[in-house]
Formats: C-alpha cells, sequence, structure tokens
C-alpha cells in the first residue's frame, strides 16, 4: 500500500512540473504572436507593366478583358465627334481607356450597346465603288437595327482606323464589316456569304430583323 501511494505522489508531481514548465512556454509563445511586429512577404509586382490605367484595372476586376475590337467599335459608334489621338501608336495593341474618350469604364454596359444598337458596322469609303456595292447590297435586307456606317475618309483619324483594322481584323481594305465584333471581310466576301444562302441567317443569329428581302431569289430559307 505505501508502494502505490508513493508512486501516484511520484506521478502527480511529474503532472504539476510538466504543467509549470508549459505554462511559461505558452505565455512566450503567446507574447511573440501578438506583441512582436510581423508581415507578409512583400508581393513582387515588378512583372507588372505600369502603364495599366485605372480603366484596364477596373474592367478585368468586373469581368473577361474586353476584345480591343469592342473597343474601337465603341469608339467610333459615340455620338460625339471624338478622334483618335496621335500619340497612340496603331500598330500595337491600344489600351481600352483611350477608346472611353472620358466614358465610364462599363463595358458591360457598352457591349449591350453595341449588341442592341449596332450589331453591324460597316467601316467604308465614300468613294470608294466596292464599298458602295457592299453598302446597296445590306440596303436590299432592310435590315432593322440598320448598319451604323463609318465613312472613314471623313474622319480626321482616318489613317489610324485603317491600321488598327487591319491589325485586328487582318483585311486591309475597305469596305471592312464587323458583325457583332466579327469581321465578315469585305464587299466580294459579302456577296459569296449571300450566294451560299448564308447572310440571311447570319443576321438574324445576330439579333437583326430582316424586313425586307428584294433580291431573295438566291437566298435560301
Amino acid at each position: 500500500m505505501a508502494s502505490d501511494s508513493t508512486s501516484r505522489r511520484s506521478t502527480c508531481s511529474s503532472y504539476r512540473r510538466r504543467r509549470i514548465l508549459l505554462i511559461p512556454a505558452f505565455l512566450f509563445a503567446f507574447f511573440l504572436f501578438f506583441r512582436t511586429p510581423w508581415s507578409l512577404p512583400p508581393l513582387n509586382l515588378s512583372g507588372l507593366s505600369s502603364s495599366l490605367s485605372r480603366a484596364s484595372i477596373v474592367s478585368m476586376v468586373k469581368g473577361p478583358p474586353v476584345e480591343e475590337i469592342y473597343g474601337l467599335l465603341h469608339f467610333v459608334t459615340s455620338d460625339d465627334d471624338r478622334m483618335l489621338p496621335h500619340s497612340i501608336n496603331p500598330a500595337a495593341p491600344i489600351d481600352l481607356s483611350v477608346y472611353l474618350g472620358g466614358d465610364k469604364p462599363d463595358w458591360k454596359s457598352h457591349m449591350r450597346k453595341l449588341r442592341e444598337e449596332y450589331p453591324l458596322i460597316v467601316f467604308s469609303k465614300s468613294y470608294c465603288p466596292f464599298s458602295t456595292k457592299a453598302k446597296k447590297l445590306l440596303e436590299s435586307y432592310n435590315l432593322s437595327p440598320p448598319p451604323k456606317i463609318i465613312e472613314v475618309d471623313l474622319r480626321d483619324d482616318w489613317d489610324f482606323i485603317k491600321l488598327i483594322l487591319t491589325r485586328l481584323t487582318e483585311h486591309s481594305t475597305f469596305p471592312n464589316i464587323i458583325l457583332n465584333g466579327e469581321g465578315l471581310g469585305g464587299n466580294d466576301d459579302l456577296h459569296t456569304l449571300r450566294a451560299q444562302g448564308k447572310l440571311k441567317k447570319m443576321f438574324e443569329n445576330a439579333g437583326m430583323t430582316v424586313r425586307e428581302d428584294i433580291a431573295k431569289e438566291r437566298e435560301t430559307q
């Protein structure tokens, strides 16, 4: 019995010594965590371009990046007489803030307006016979909404627009026809699509109403 009592006292004493040792260790760790200054390691942002604009950052936060072609379309369909600045390099990608022209960077709203009001945009030259043929063909469809015609030669920034369109659509001549942000090509491409019976359906798929097709004999339903 004396042996069991001695053993229990030894065990209790061992527990007490462990608690006594653990308490200072815990207090020391607590002090280090809450009283010692610490911070996350700095982020290496050297790989990011310093030329990122506020508009670009906002557009990235709000959703997937907007393709540059929509920036150009927004710019040329605006109600004012804005022109591209001569400081840009049209042969290189252009920041979307340039195309905003002072508008809010609400690309969701801008894209919706393009789809609803200007699904078909024709970059034309007022004196070009091929542009005239393409516009005449489009008139035969009596489209709603009607095509938005941009007479590039009447703009002061026409040379910049030509270079940008060539880079974005790989089509360097006029007319340059854009349907919902996708290049259809020029006059010959437009007539080929009509001859293949594809054009009317493409307009309808873009949300346009074909109210009348005067020369519809070759257009399949």
